[in-house]
């Protein structure tokens, strides 16, 4: 039986349409679309005495253990994904007992066959082990806070970007392979990628560049304007 050559048109011109929408869609998908979004905004302050799962814990393992060929939403060994609150939840964490959870028991373990994150990565620090510990301690809850003071008068290298990048670089850019060959763990290579341009592209997610950090949220306002700060007045090592 022969289509009659308006209705055929028509159906070419659905299909053509129906194609463009989907393209679209799919270009305008931004690659971290499935990070889970930051609890709700509570208005709460960060206390010195509480450890933060949003600010403090969530960068961290993104940056250690939620990288590419680990434990992120495409590689997931083990079937674990520790990019979200419930995914590292379901990494062997028990509230108010780090001593009985293995996620810290896998970060504090001498044995580099158990360790997390698995050699050749450097360990955490025990600065950052004893974050994971006091955060368990207190809840393990899915909390956040908001800074009440941004230092922008006085941004060196030791005292404000180093502890950045340590959060929530460092384990994905450090060790014997460091991904895409950037090495952030020393100051030589955190100048070589803030005074060609990268870094700040990187951090800002400026279309163009790989969004950083890689699978996690992107820095909070007031680091993004430290590492400005720093980056304008020539990088220097203070």
């Amino acid at each position: 039986m022969r289509i009659p050559l308006s209705i055929f048109l028509l159906v070419v011109v659905a299909a053509f349409f129906s194609c463009k929408h989907k393209a679209e869609i799919t270009s305008n998908t931004k690659p971290n679309d499935t990070i889970t979004p930051p609890p709700p905004d509570t208005g709460v302050k960060c206390s010195p005495d509480t450890v933060y799962f949003y600010n403090d814990i969530l960068p961290l393992i993104n940056s250690n253990c939620a990288k590419s060929g680990c434990h992120d939403e495409a590689s997931h060994q083990g079937d674990l994904t520790l990019t979200t609150y419930q995914g590292i939840m379901n990494g062997g964490v028990e509230p108010f007992h780090p001593e009985s959870s293995d996620l810290y028991q896998k970060i504090i373990t001498g044995n580099p066959d158990d360790r997390m994150p698995p050699p050749p990565d450097n360990p955490l620090t025990s600065a950052q082990a004893e974050l994971v510990y006091k955060w368990i301690l207190q809840g393990a809850l899915n909390n956040k806070c908001n800074s009440t003071v941004c230092d922008t008068s006085n941004v060196t290298y030791s005292g404000t970007i180093n502890p950045i990048l340590q959060q929530s670089c460092v384990g994905c850019h450090s060790g014997t392979a460091p991904s895409g060959g950037i090495d952030l763990s020393t100051y030589n290579g955190v100048y070589t990628v803030a005074t060609n341009g990268y870094l700040l592209s990187a951090v800002n997610w400026v279309p163009g560049f790989s969004p950083m950090p890689k699978n996690g949220n992107k820095l909070p306002a007031c680091e993004l304007t430290q590492i400005r700060i720093w980056v304008n007045a020539g990088a220097p090592n203070n």
